[in-house]
């Protein structure tokens, strides 16, 4: 048997690896990418890639599982995450040579991110953020997480490489079948609304909502709580027509408690994202745009309803908050201030021990927040205490002896003080503007431009509509978000329904025919772009297959965007007696009401909107 001889084979080594084509080594694409949450990951070992066809294309030629983990800059879980498993080389080294991994920031794609989002709470029964799902190399979801801690990921890591080299063949074949399976039915042909229909589904939503309604701490269900501004608001509306005493007292201590406890920040004013327990005490500490700007329309709306004022007092501390805290020289507002500080201590900003108000306070001053905030008991957080009402100030007055003038003079001088010396702490912010907040925001301008005193707000929303129509839409199509200058993302349906809405609310307060025309201009391409044969996208660009429309979309942190598009063209075409647009509105209910039977309580914007509408029409008919 003939040998090569040891200098022969190492020439024919190294002439082989001169004609072979070196594999390309993937690289982080994230560097100072213009969204803050992308840029954040560009210095982690692992090689994040952008999500779009070349993703795909790589790992359809490489063969290989995507990974793709969705996330936001404010959220808590994501920078753990990015601690602890995304800067540790082990996780990275296997991620980069296993898998393509792309990195997404869900406030740039949240048709990709409800898309997964419902993937795994169906696989999982729950979902959140970070959001990271494993896919084939054709795009067909796997396997589906939120956040895991470094070693139980790791093990998953090396689960699923083994998993994919030992049985690709039957993972494809599953994960494909799986994708068809939830493809939804096409839309009903010709679906005409059932009589009564609005009736029986409000009673079935009111029976839900009731049902969950926390009576003794307010908000719905016993473990974190969310504010939920469109079941408040639907509660609102039916208070209006129908005002029973459950429904008041539900919707009142709701709104205290969302109001006096820890959802609130009583120092700088505007509301958190969530608490992680039942009885409002423990936020989450990220602050979004979205949630201040729907939670601002409720409380005044609320004012109106209940006559009172400390509800207005707080529709307008929070809108103040916004202009002050999340306002920018761009024309629109940032997207959110992130839960950790700048030292990485989750709510550090908003946190004080005992020494630093001691030092801040005078001796009558920290004796009131002593009593109001009950700074006997622990501290509850590493970092300090954060300003909570233990008690009402009316109880605190009486427990002192003060009159209550004297109370809220001093919580005024408290709040003074305490914001005066935040300022020295940093926050950071995610300060990208999106397109969908902004006209959220512009509803709640509109909104406080009609109080009494509300010129300022009056003033806020004509920068707000000037930015959406100047900045935000070229004419053409609107654009998702822009950092600075820079349009870092297209704009989806849920862009075109609250700029719409809230550009509609404009024009009609202004009496500005030209936007509305252009809201109306906005509709319809929401329409044309975003409705198909299986119903609503959130995006035509989803890149996916299997991608399917939803007949309603539900509502979610924001009403649902095909009810709210709904909506605008059923008011339009009312004002502009449009038979098309009623007609395109009226079979966009007809197909879905089906599905609001099941499970009415997580689309209560769109049962609002049927049931308004047959309201309103049998009343016409009569």
């Amino acid at each position: 048997m003939h040998r090569l001889g040891i200098n022969t084979f190492t020439a024919i080594v190294i002439l082989l690896s001169w004609l072979a084509p070196a594999r390309a080594e993937l690289t982080n694409q994230l560097k100072n990418h213009p969204s803050p949450y992308l840029a954040m990951h560009g210095g982690d070992p692992v090689a994040w890639q952008l999500w779009n066809e070349d993703v795909l294309k790589l790992a359809r030629k490489t063969d290989k599982l995507i990974f793709i983990s969705i996330g936001y800059f404010s959220c808590h879980w994501c920078h753990v995450m990015q601690r602890e498993s995304y800067r540790d080389d082990a996780v990275a080294n296997r991620l980069n040579t296993d898998f393509i991994p792309v990195k997404v920031d869900r406030e740039l794609d949240p048709a990709l991110d409800a898309y997964l989002i419902d993937f795994v709470q169906k696989t999982r029964g729950y979902a959140g953020w970070p959001l990271n799902v494993f896919l084939t190399p054709e795009g067909h979801p796997v396997v589906g997480i939120v956040y895991l801690p470094n070693d139980q990921f790791r093990s998953l890591l090396i689960q699923l490489t083994d998993l994919w080299k030992n049985n690709s063949g039957f993972i494809r074949k599953t994960a494909a079948q799986a994708s068809a399976e939830r493809r939804s039915e096409s839309l009903t042909a010709n679906a005409q609304l059932q009589q009564g229909i609005g009736e029986t589904l409000h009673s079935q939503l009111l029976q839900q909502i009731l049902q969950a309604a926390d009576d003794i701490q307010g908000g719905f269900g016993d473990q974190a709580k969310f504010p939920m501004p469109a079941q408040l608001n639907y509660l609102l509306d039916a208070y209006k027509k129908q005002p029973l005493d459950q429904i008041a007292h539900f919707l009142q201590l709701t709104l205290e408690q969302m109001a006096s406890q820890g959802l609130r920040d009583h120092i700088g004013g505007g509301f958190f994202r969530y608490t992680v327990d039942p009885d409002w005490q423990t936020p989450h500490f990220e602050k979004m745009l979205y949630d201040n700007a729907q939670l601002a329309s409720l409380y005044m709306d609320a004012a109106k309803v209940f006559k009172r004022k400390d509800f207005e007092a707080i529709a307008t501390d929070t809108l103040d908050f916004m202009l002050r805290e999340m306002n920018t020289d761009k024309g629109g507002m940032v997207a959110s201030l992130s839960a950790v500080d700048n030292n990485n201590v989750e709510g550090g900003y908003y946190l004080w021990s005992k020494e630093a108000l001691k030092k801040l306070l005078t001796e009558q001053e920290y004796g009131v927040v002593h009593l109001l905030w009950n700074l006997e008991a622990a501290a509850p957080f590493e970092a300090g205490y954060l300003p909570v009402y233990a008690m009402s100030p009316e109880q605190t007055a009486k427990k002192l002896g003060k009159d209550m003038g004297g109370i809220m003079s001093i919580l005024a001088s408290v709040r003074s003080k305490l914001y005066s010396a935040r300022q020295s702490r940093v926050i950071p912010v995610d300060d990208k503007q999106l397109t969908a907040w902004n006209g959220l925001t512009l509803s709640a301008m509109v909104k406080g431009a009609q109080l009494s005193h509300g010129e300022k707000y009056r003033r806020a929303a004509q920068k707000l509509r000037q930015f959406l129509v100047n900045q935000m839409w070229n004419g053409r199509r609107l654009v998702r978000a822009k950092s600075g200058a820079d349009e870092i993302a297209p704009g989806g349906l849920e862009d075109y329904a609250y700029a719409a809405q809230g550009l509609l609310q404009w024009a009609w307060f202004v009496n500005n025919d030209q936007d509305q025309q252009l809201a109306e201009q906005w509709v319809n391409i929401a329409w044309q772009r975003f409705y198909t044969s299986t119903g609503w996208q959130l995006s035509d660009r989803l890149r996916l297959p299997d991608v399917f429309g939803s007949i309603v979309v539900q509502d979610n942190p924001m009403p649902s965007p095909s009810a709210s598009i709904i909506e605008t063209t059923l008011q339009l075409a009312e004002r502009n007696n449009d038979t098309d647009l009623r007609q395109r509105a009226i079979g966009a209910l007809a197909v879905s009401q089906e599905i609001l039977k099941k499970q009415p309580f997580v689309y209560a914007t769109q049962v609002r909107v049927l049931s308004q509408w047959q309201t309103t029409r049998n009343s016409q008919d009569k």
